[in-house]
């Protein structure tokens, strides 16, 4: 029985080996194919790359990182045909993750180069100076990302300077509005002051004027003795026309006409 277990248990072994080492053979034939199918797409994208078919050959290197998801060059030639279509967010996107994860000395500060060139196209200056000094850190002898660290100062700088331009021009134009309402509220207090001193005068006038009427004398105000004196004045005037008239009239019955034969 021990020697049956024994004999037994050596031929599983051999068998878990046996299929172990089968495995191990269709995982190599596996990557090996997923490998190959990877530097086609790789090289398929550098061709559309050099046709400057940018699009197309980001299709390709996607195609190769589906193939091989840690394929660095992959990951490297994708970010370069993204900035090429002037995704630049895209593109910083694809470099920032590639020069985090990448081990290699030499990548990682080109990376970091293209990152900051990406940010730069992208007006953020102050993030790509950042890259560009981790790019010099890893690679203090590349003229090329030190010229374009230089650039991103500048363009900073004057970034800053317009902004403070627009800041003073801003704060001008406020002064200015300021100004104009100020004037504008001055003329609208004088308009007021003008209208509230021509009400005021059109409310003197007024007074004034009833206050003149109130003084002339009203027939309700004559006593009754000089009201009996105005009608017999008005009877005896009327009397002496009457008295006229009939004079008048007596004068002209009397005058004879006579003919003229």
């Amino acid at each position: 029985m021990i020697i049956g277990d024994f004999y037994l248990t050596i031929k599983i072994n051999k068998y878990k080996q046996m299929r172990y080492i089968i495995l191990l053979i269709l995982f190599s034939v596996t990557h090996f194919s997923f490998a190959q199918e990877e530097r086609k797409y790789i090289r398929e994208g550098n061709k559309h790359y050099e046709k400057e078919k940018f699009d197309e050959a980001t299709e390709s290197y996607k195609k190769a990182l589906e193939k091989n998801a840690t394929s660095e060059k992959a990951d490297f030639n994708l970010g370069d045909a993204l900035y090429k279509q002037q995704k630049f967010a895209e593109s910083a996107q694809q470099f920032q993750q590639l020069a985090e994860k990448t081990a290699d000395p030499k990548l990682k500060a080109n990376a970091y180069h293209n990152l900051g060139n990406s940010l730069l196209q992208a007006q953020k200056f102050q993030e790509s100076i950042d890259a560009y000094k981790k790019a010099l850190r890893l690679n203090p002898t590349d003229d090329e990302t030190r010229y374009n660290l230089a650039y991103a100062q500048k363009k900073m700088k004057e970034q800053q300077e317009q902004e403070q331009k627009d800041k003073d021009k801003d704060k001008e134009d406020e002064n200015k509005d300021q100004e104009k309402d100020n004037q504008n509220q001055d003329k609208k207090e004088d308009e007021n002051k003008e209208n509230q001193e021509n009400q005021e005068n059109k409310e003197n006038k007024d007074q004034k004027e009833n206050e003149q009427k109130e003084q002339q004398p009203k027939p309700s105000q004559l006593s009754k003795e000089d009201a009996q004196r105005m009608l017999d004045a008005l009877n005896n005037k009327e009397k002496e026309v009457q008295a006229k008239l009939k004079k008048e009239k007596e004068n002209s019955e009397k005058i004879k006409i006579e003919k003229d034969w």
